[in-house]
């Protein structure tokens, strides 16, 4: 279903989440990149096209939580969707409290284009 294509990652590819949205914009309905980052002025490219919800850890040191509330509100900014979850007791390792969410995939499958 072409009209509901989603991307997720986690650390690197979280990052990864970040730049397939940036180079193929219209491809994803919804992208959930999880202890990710990106330039922020790369969501001048999908801001208003794809809607996020991004994932990190408080506690993270790998990846540091900052980058994904920047992203979040560099999207949010430029009249973008973005829903920024911090696990305030997560370290990297975010991945299993979203995976957890109980309203992730309701969420995920709610996005088409």
């Amino acid at each position: 279903d072409t009209e509901r294509m989603y991307v997720m990652g986690l650390s690197m590819g979280g990052m990864g989440t970040f730049e397939l949205v940036s180079r193929m914009p219209k491809t994803f309905a919804a992208a959930a990149p999880i202890c990710g980052g990106d330039n922020p002025k790369a969501a001048n490219k999908y801001a208003k096209k794809v809607p996020f919800w991004i994932f990190h850890g408080r506690k993270d040191d790998i990846v540091l939580p900052k980058y994904s509330e920047a992203m979040a509100a560099a999207i949010n900014a430029k009249g973008g969707d973005a829903k920024l979850t911090i696990y305030p007791n997560a370290n990297h390792n975010s991945w299993d409290p979203t995976f957890a969410e109980p309203e992730l995939l309701s969420w995920l499958f709610s996005n088409s284009k």
